[in-house]
């Protein structure tokens, strides 16, 4: 029979050997394989999908070598193919690798601190503050608490300042600074007073552009529902000539020159009016006819969109981002909840079109809605996570139900599966189902980007996170341990849960090794992405336009729940790095392979999603300070039930310290953190032009340009031809932020000075030598392409192009004839082959930008 005494070590010890046979077989997987299947492992370096300037040079196929070069990378390589939130990302993990390896120096006194002399504690519980037996030695454990959580403090400080300097170094440059975006608000809740561009211009200073947003009700369900149809209809089409060619191939004889392919393919598809009991109707018959309704209806309400009502949200385009910044920052109406919020910065695709209709009532509501949803679903979500909990320590229940005690029985290795692999694997699986319905609350809450959406659930899911799977998780461990002196004497509840809330430390090992070694491998295996392009992609993709998108369509990070799993891990272990402080090694191991495996993935797989300057980072800094206020806590708790009053004073203090930081820190950095100053926009000298600024008599020039679309470029005025030509030098501008510094040195900084003086090291001037040359390059728009950027898309959208496959017996240049007055059809780059499978090549016809692939990129579609 297995003792209670050495369940904590069989537990880890389990959970290490199962997660390090799967974390050799998937890194071996992937050392095998990726050499073969760039498509999974390196897109970004071996597609022709991207720019040639967006294309990493590939990694060694030789794994040591592709280690080191990994390893190596800058910080300019890591901005320019990560993008600047994938940097920040790596940057958050490599900061806690860094810590945590410091931290691990704590064991020196903590170790001895808990073993010599104990309780008689076993395992790996010997190890940790539960075993103490003098109370005197919570000294110890009090000023190491001062000595770590106050290095952490200062981290975050660093980090903070390092962020906001770097946010305003990279908004400031020619890249960003000329960006449309980044001179265009939105504004929510606008009074019917100014949904005119006459009255904008009366409220701001440099109003380029105004979008009113206004379009017809039911366009956008019309053009959603044309869409569905045409997709329906390309689908037939590609299904009956794929048919009628295999047909041909397995006997040539029953086809005959001029035969129509009506006539050649007896059974038509057909559909339904309501699924399985609605009126079957011939497909193609009923799309045309669909189609040409609806075409009549669309281009009908796209002409007089204007004449629809507006609704209360409106976009300025400003001449400068300046001139933006100051209306963003600017209280711009007297009455409230108007003219709020506001947002600078997003792409026209970044916009939750939906919720830009919302007035300032409808937003409360929501809001409250989103967030009694949540909580409620937190209450939920609490059952399944404390049996979770409970099962990690489930050999203690055997003491109060008898019927539990044939698992004591068990072989230890099996014991030690059930009570470690099994719930980490159900808790993770718990928190995947999650994100979908946090992001659909976003929406529900009002969100109007998509980087509102992905900050809200950023917030939400890490509040889940540290709920379920810390709070619930230890009460409901500790609980376990403990119930039996729970139900001898229930009044001593809470001192028998600080007792026994460090034996929770184990369940936890045990998931940071599961996150460590099964995570970082199985990411970077990708295994799913296997599964998805050569599974599901040999098994659904019947059509080019399928089949392109398959390949085309290269993964982005979703922030929103990145950011939460980590930052929560980092909570855990600084949670419980004075407690039983071993688990500092372990969350070192753990977050270096974890910033390994996104490094590459990041670097080669990923491309980079909306763009949110980084805003994910200070959120998740301030959300680490999490951990340091509950490892305070907790500490004060166990203090308390010691009797060590000498080690409650000092901690109540260091909380009270910590309270003072946190709270100076979000009052120094808040508002910092989602603007750019006007010292980093105007020129040093007061006169130049810089990427951000233009001087105001200037604004009436640009503003004659905007109203002038469709001059040619050899109609443009000289004067801003001359100034298109000179953009490029407006980076090397000095500007007002530069001050005084300009040509400081950096050479005479040890490593010492460099850590404690970050207004130094991490300064705008050298921070700015962290951007690629790419920053450097300022955004040139097209006037005639712009100026329907901000408009609802369905107001300019047109109807896309089917895109079928050419075959041998000529039926898809008789199907192109046939619809021509209803839909564009075209065949080009796409065929069926000797054996009837669709092949393509090159992008979807009429997209814009017609790429053309090499070899590469055919051997990649086929391997």
């Amino acid at each position: 029979m297995t003792t209670e005494v050495n369940i904590s070590t069989e537990t880890v010890l389990t959970s290490l050997a199962v997660n390090s046979a799967v974390f050799g077989v998937f890194v071996a997987a992937f050392i095998l394989l990726r050499a073969k299947f760039h498509r999974i492992y390196q897109p970004k370096s071996f597609t022709k999908l991207l720019p040639p300037e967006d294309r990493p040079k590939p990694v060694s196929v030789f794994a040591p070598r592709m280690i080191w070069d990994l390893i190596r990378k800058d910080k300019k390589f890591l901005i320019k193919f990560c993008g600047i939130d994938g940097y920040l990302f790596l940057r958050y993990m490599g900061i806690l690798t860094l810590t945590f390896c410091f931290g691990s120096l704590i064991l020196i006194v903590l170790l001895p601190v808990n073993a010599v002399n104990g309780v008689g504690q076993d395992g790996f519980d010997q190890l940790a503050i539960q075993n103490v037996d003098d109370r005197n030695r919570y000294f110890a454990h009090a000023f190491i608490s001062w000595i770590f959580y106050g290095s952490i403090l200062y981290v975050i400080y660093r980090e903070l300042y390092f962020y906001n300097n770097m946010r305003v170094v990279i908004m400031s440059s020619p890249l960003y600074g000329t960006k449309q975006s980044s001179k265009s608000v939105i504004f929510q809740t606008a009074t019917p007073q100014f949904l005119f561009k006459s009255e904008l211009k009366k409220l701001f200073d440099g109003v380029k552009n105004v979008w009113v947003l206004q379009a017809p009700k039911d366009l956008a369900p019309l053009v959603n529902r044309r869409d569905q149809v045409s997709m329906k209809l390309e689908n037939a089409i590609c299904k009956i000539l794929t048919k009628s060619t295999k047909k041909y191939l397995k006997s040539p004889d029953t086809f005959i020159e001029g035969t129509k392919w009506s006539d050649y393919v007896k059974k038509r598809p057909t559909t339904r009016s309501f699924p399985i009991f609605g009126k079957k109707y011939d497909l193609i018959d009923h799309c045309k006819t669909t189609l040409i309704e609806l075409n009549e209806k669309i281009l009908d309400r796209q002409a007089n969109y204007e004449d629809s009502s507006p609704v209360n949200s409106v976009v300025v385009e400003f001449i400068s981002q300046y001139h933006a910044q100051l209306a963003h920052q600017s209280v711009a109406h007297h009455m409230p909840l108007h003219f709020t919020p506001s947002h600078i910065g997003v792409e026209p695709a970044d916009i939750n079109w939906f919720n830009m209709r919302l007035s300032w009532w409808e937003r409360l509501v929501r809001s409250w809605a989103a967030v009694a949803s949540i909580i409620a679903l937190v209450i939920f979500w609490s059952i399944p996570v404390s049996f979770v909990g409970m099962i990690s320590n489930i050999t203690y229940l055997t003491n109060e139900l008898p019927w539990l005690r044939w698992i004591l029985d068990l072989p230890d290795q099996l014991l030690g599966i059930v009570t470690s692999l099994l719930p980490t694997i159900m808790l993770a699986l718990l928190m995947m189902i999650l994100p979908i319905f946090i992001r659909n609350m976003a929406k529900l809450y009002g969100s109007v980007t998509s980087q509102s959406v992905e900050l809200f659930t950023q917030q939400t899911f890490f509040a889940f996170q540290v709920v379920q799977v810390f709070l619930v998780v230890s009460l409901s461990s500790a609980a376990a341990s403990a119930v039996t002196q729970i139900i001898e004497d229930p009044t001593s509840i809470m001192d028998t849960l600080a007792t026994n809330l460090p034996k929770a430390s184990n369940f936890y090992i045990a998931y940071i090794i599961l996150q460590g070694l099964s995570g970082s491998s199985s990411s970077l295996f990708q295994v799913a992405n296997l599964i998805l392009y050569y599974v599901f992609g040999f098994v659904f993709d019947n059509t080019p336009r399928k089949k392109h998108d398959r390949y085309a369509g290269l993964g982005s990070m979703e922030w929103g729940t990145t950011f939460p799993v980590y930052t929560n891990l980092a909570v855990i272990v600084l949670s419980y790095s004075i407690i039983s402080p071993l688990i500092l090694i372990f969350g070192a191991v753990a977050f270096a392979l974890l910033w390994f495996t996104y490094m590459y993935n990041l670097s080669y797989v990923f491309v980079p999603g909306p763009d949110s300057q980084g805003l994910h980072y200070p959120r998740a800094l301030f959300q680490t300070l999490v951990g340091v206020y509950l490892g305070e806590i907790c500490l004060l708790g166990i203090f308390a039930v010691g009797r060590g009053w000498g080690p409650i004073v000092l901690e109540i203090i260091l909380i009270v310290v910590t309270v003072f930081v946190h709270l100076n820190m979000n009052s120094s950095f808040d508002r910092l953190l989602s603007v750019v100053p006007a010292d980093a926009m105007k020129p040093l000298d007061g006169v130049s032009e810089t990427p951000s600024w233009v001087r105001s008599c200037d604004v009436e020039s640009a503003h004659n340009l905007s109203e002038s679309p469709f001059l040619s470029e050899e109609e443009l005025p000289k004067k801003l031809k001359r100034k298109k030509r000179k953009q490029r030098s407006l980076a090397n501008v000095p500007l007002l932020v530069d001050g005084e510094d300009m040509g400081s040195s950096l050479t005479t900084l040890g490593p010492l000075d460099r850590f404690f003086r970050p207004w130094i090291y991490y300064s705008y001037e050298t921070l700015r030598t962290y951007l690629p040359e790419s920053y450097q390059e300022p955004t040139v728009t097209d006037e005639k392409e712009t100026r329907h950027a901000y408009d609802y898309p369905s107001v300019t959208q047109q109807q896309q192009v089917l895109w079928i496959p050419k075959d041998p017996l000529g039926f898809s240049s008789q199907l192109i004839e046939e619809f021509k007055e209803v839909i564009e059809i075209s065949h080009e780059r796409a065929s069926i082959n000797n054996k009837g499978k669709v092949e393509w090549e090159g992008d979807v016809p009429t997209s814009g930008s017609n790429v053309e692939l090499d070899k590469s990129d055919k051997q990649l579609m086929d391997s």
